[in-house]
């Protein structure tokens, strides 16, 4: 019954299984014949699939946000400032995004392990689970199975999506269905081991580096605001993607889904905030389609473009209001 209910092409509202017909998390993950994108759904998120690793990671990060104006220094601001351009711009926007999910354009080696590295720091999880929940995302936008839909409500979007534990089935399973090209990649695969170390092993270096400068208070403001503020920024502009690119802004294509270019999300992403243009036209590597919609990320491609360690870049604007290409992830 229930793998007939999810053949069907209907709307989510109707589509939604009834109590008596809804599988458990883990019988959905084993079953082979239902689509990944029912691990997904929100009428999964019940206390005994919270991802409490996730929730009190966060939770102790929105803590230290909370802490960091008492312990303020100009140089640990500049440190967060630097440092939330590299994580979210370089590592979250090209790296992860642009690069890893939408193979925008190709990396030499040392580009790419050094917008990795960033991507890491960033604390947004693994490279390949990242990706491969993006093209889910991108797949089932705004439909059934879409991980983050504010059609399954604006909190949910945003950041309750993120407390629902997947089984290592489920987790197999999306990566061999969405990221079979990242899974043959070695580099992908070192990066994927070693991206927990690299980012828990910043923290005693930021502190190391403000005991460095200026003893214990500059330790202490170097660790709350390079780590704790910074990331915290990073994740809630990144979450906006999610949500408010998907409520509110105009729309320069016609695409399947409610994604809207916004111009604060925009300015707060780096560029990404522009998503009708990116939905419509995932493959390019500009969110930007018009002179005045500011993409800083793309302008850090065009310079590795220029330098050499990027090539075969995406960036042929089409026409407003050209047929999207949003099938082609």
């Amino acid at each position: 019954m229930a793998t007939e209910l999810v053949e069907q092409d209907v709307s989510p509202e109707e589509s939604e299984p009834t109590k008596t017909e809804r599988l458990s998390l883990e019988a959905v993950a084993a079953d082979d014949s239902l689509p990944i994108w029912e691990a997904f759904l929100p009428y999964h998120m019940m206390w005994k699939n919270v991802d409490w690793v996730v929730f009190a990671w966060m939770l102790s990060m929105h803590i230290g946000f909370l802490i960091a104006p008492f312990f303020f220094t100009w140089e640990a601001g500049l440190v967060a400032l630097v440092t939330h351009f590299l994580c979210s711009s370089v590592g979250i926007c090209i790296g992860f995004h642009r690069y890893l999910a939408h193979r925008s354009f190709k990396l030499s080696r040392p580009a790419e392990l050094f917008v990795m590295f960033w991507a890491t720091m960033a604390g947004q999880g693994s490279p390949l689970r990242w990706a491969a929940t993006h093209r889910l995302h991108h797949q089932r936008s705004d439909k059934e199975g879409d991980p983050h839909s504010p059609k399954d409500g604006k909190l949910w979007s945003h950041i309750t999506w993120l407390f629902l534990r997947q089984p290592d089935q489920a987790i197999d399973r999306l990566y061999k269905k969405y990221i079979p090209d990242l899974l043959k990649d070695p580099v992908m695969q070192f990066v994927e081991k070693t991206y927990g170390f690299i980012l828990f092993a910043s923290a005693p270096v930021y502190f190391a580096a403000g005991y460095a400068y200026g003893g214990l208070p500059q330790a202490i403001a170097f660790m709350l605001w390079g780590v704790c503020f910074r990331m915290v920024v990073s994740y809630h502009s990144t979450w906006c993607v999610n949500s408010a690119t998907h409520l509110w802004g105009y729309v320069s294509y016609k695409t399947t889904d409610t994604s809207k270019n916004n111009w604060w999300v925009a300015l707060l992403t780096y560029g990404e905030g522009w998503h009708n243009n990116h939905h419509a036209h995932p493959r390019l590597a500009r969110a930007g389609h018009r002179w005045w919609e500011i993409d800083i990320s793309f302008w850090v491609i065009r310079l590795m473009e220029y330098t050499g360690q990027a090539t075969h870049v995406v960036d042929k604007i089409p026409a407003l209001g050209a047929k999207s290409t949003e099938d082609e992830l």
